[in-house]
């Protein structure tokens, strides 16, 4: 498996069988600035969100039509995407379990908010925040939080899906911050690996994963901090 993060929330997700980007933000992007498009949507056959908000739809609906990838969604989130133009739609809700090819996703408890502000200025609701739980034939498996606080029941996420990467929102603000971040993954997970991210990309989240990688020192899990772009392989 090959992870490279795209910054914000954005990552790409090479398997054996399948090329994934979960939470394609890249056109505003401070994170994305400067890294190549083309490479970063090169092939992929699934994009998967955690929730509504702008900065992890993305550019769901452009890469979708460019690629003819499959997008998974919440329901209501899903609907939306399907009135803007994207036609190839999957769709589940918290705890429920999609298969592909190659590997399945489950819906995990998120604790935030999902909606999108249109140009009226009227907001919509798009469905329950969730992370995302990718179980992968003979690879390790990952959980892509989403945004969201600590909550006791991540330890039932672990002992549902006993995830080896977890991908974890550091920023503060939005999410929780580095240091409760780090007690989440103490705490509640066993995870060999772990890539913080959802900070440095706008000015009033945290900079830097500096609180999130001092919290884990002295823990066995091996923590990643790469700057954008850099791939990771596992």
């Amino acid at each position: 498996m090959k992870i490279t993060w795209l910054g914000h929330s954005a990552f790409r997700i090479e398997t054996a069988k399948a090329k994934i980007l979960i939470d394609p933000f890249f056109t505003g992007n401070p994170g994305f600035s400067g890294l190549d498009r083309r490479d970063a949507v090169e092939g992929v056959t699934h994009l998967l969100l955690t929730h509504g908000h702008g900065d992890h739809v993305g550019d769901t609906v452009q890469i979708a039509r460019e690629t003819g990838a499959i997008v998974l969604a919440n329901a209501d989130l899903a609907a939306w995407l399907g009135t803007k133009g994207v036609e190839k739609l999957d769709m589940g809700n918290t705890g429920g379990t999609v298969s592909f090819d190659g590997f399945t996703a489950t819906f995990t408890q998120a604790q935030h908010s999902s909606a999108q502000v249109t140009e009226d200025g009227v907001s919509h609701a798009l469905g329950s925040a969730n992370g995302l739980m990718l179980h992968i034939d003979d690879e390790p498996s990952l959980l892509h939080m989403g945004d969201t606080d600590i909550f006791t029941d991540m330890g039932l996420i672990n002992e549902l899906h006993q995830p080896d990467i977890g991908l974890v929102p550091i920023g503060d603000r939005f999410t929780m911050g580095g240091a409760v971040a780090a007690l989440a993954c103490q705490r509640f997970f066993d995870f060999k690996h772990t890539i913080p991210c959802h900070y440095g990309s706008f000015p009033i989240i945290d900079q830097t994963a500096e609180k999130f990688v001092k919290g884990m020192e002295g823990t066995r899990t091996r923590v990643e901090a790469p700057v954008p772009g850099t791939t990771l392989s596992f």
